[in-house]
């Protein structure tokens, strides 16, 4: 990775994620038993994955990486982090090859940095840690062939952090670790600066400054808000009105730029125009996650005995975990780790890591609160109650060919 500019005072801290799952066709209990196939839409009227995938590709990877590109060319200052996990890299293997090529032609410019994760986007740490640890094994694998780089800093799923994951990460040789800079963690702190974690001896922690993310990835168009229209101009000078903080952490999903808030609202523009008004000012740059860990000291000590994420207004796992069904399934699909494993078989085995996506639990939420609205939105099925009998009619297919096999569940 290439160096900061030296002396630099204040950073921005642009990190974007991408994901896709392979969701779950509608699978009925009369394909149990007579067809494995749990992620082929086609068999029904829902899109299919391949067809999500290269929609996707179409209004987010490519325009948002064409223009990435051009910044990055012309801005030797400009930086980007970014995690990609590996159902997502499968499927543009599959389905988009020329996406594919564009995210490798942004890492190909030495200013991004690639993330490391669970390569199925699953919630395996507080489940399995020899699962967790394969999936993470298996994305950093994954990344080393497609990118060239070997991840230095790591993000758990939905950003779900505590204790014992900095403590995991820290022994595992990571140099920095990323969280949701939530309120009650921080106390009277800010997200504004790099801080290291409770026992931990090495490690350093990012914290999302939700804030001034979520303006960009949720507030950007929304006419109603008080803010809008949001400018590059505007962002930055609430950025250069903070003269003690050194990183501002601006996390978000990939699919922000095109997807989730479309062309037409002037997303793209935001992007084009933000590197020259932050760079403007003398002193401002732009780092990666490493870098920004290299350059400032920890702040102070954060500790986080209980598991937060970036989800939801609890920002806890009670998006994933919170009802009946959801601890259900996935209590269901963990018992079957050592039958699974231990009779190698590939498919089987890759079958039952794609459903320990978080997505699909994320499906089964029936939190209709506060926060219903966006949980609707990612869903494709129509209840939560369609995810989890879709969820549990392959399980039980798993458990057919367990079985078959001879192993007794």
């Amino acid at each position: 990775m290439t160096t900061p500019a030296a002396g630099a005072k204040k950073a921005i801290v642009l990190y974007l994620h991408v994901h896709q799952p392979y969701r779950i066709r509608h699978y009925t209990i009369f394909d149990a038993g007579q067809n494995h196939d749990y992620f082929d839409a086609a068999y029904d009227s829902r899109e299919s994955n391949e067809r999500i995938l290269q929609k996707v590709a179409e209004s987010s990877y490519l325009p948002t990486n064409a223009r990435l590109l051009e910044l990055l060319n012309k801005n030797p200052q400009f930086k980007v982090s970014m995690s990609i996990t590996g159902t997502v890299l499968e499927q543009l293997e599959k389905w988009s090859p020329a996406a594919l090529q564009s995210f490798k032609d942004i890492v190909a410019t030495g200013q991004v940095e690639i993330v490391a994760e669970t390569y199925h986007h699953s919630l395996a740490f507080f489940y399995s840690r020899a699962e967790f640890e394969m999936q993470v094994r298996m994305h950093r694998e994954k990344v080393q062939q497609l990118f060239g780089q070997t991840p230095q800093v790591f993000r758990n799923t939905e950003l779900a952090y505590n204790n014992d994951l900095a403590y995991w990460a820290d022994k595992a040789g990571y140099k920095g670790i990323l969280a949701e800079g939530w309120d009650k963690v921080l106390d009277w702190r800010s997200p504004n600066f790099v801080y290291r974690p409770t026992y931990t001896n090495n490690i350093r922690l990012l914290m999302k400054n939700y804030r001034l993310s979520d303006d960009i990835a949720f507030r950007f168009g929304n006419q109603d808000w008080e803010q809008w229209p949001l400018t590059a101009d505007k962002f930055t000078s609430w950025l250069n009105a903070e003269p003690e903080a050194t990183n501002f952490n601006l996390f978000m999903d990939y699919e922000t730029f095109g997807e989730h808030q479309w062309d037409e609202s002037g997303i793209f523009k935001f992007l084009e125009y933000l590197p020259q008004e932050w760079l403007r000012t003398p002193g401002n740059t732009f780092m990666t996650v490493s870098e920004a860990i290299d350059s400032f000291d920890a702040r102070d000590e954060i500790n986080v005995p209980d598991t937060i994420t970036w989800a939801d207004t609890e920002r806890d796992l009670s998006a994933w975990l919170g009802n009946a069904m959801q601890q259900e399934s996935i209590h269901a699909l963990y018992s079957l780790q050592g039958r699974i494993i231990a009779t190698n078989d590939l498919a089987l085995i890759e079958d039952w890591r794609r459903l320990q996506t978080s997505d699909h639990f994320y499906y089964m939420c029936t939190k209709w609160f506060n926060d219903g609205d966006i949980h609707a939105y990612f869903s494709p099925y129509a209840t939560p109650y369609e995810a989890f009998i879709n969820f549990m009619n392959s399980y039980h297919d798993l458990t057919f060919r367990l079985r078959e096999q001879g192993v007794t569940v």
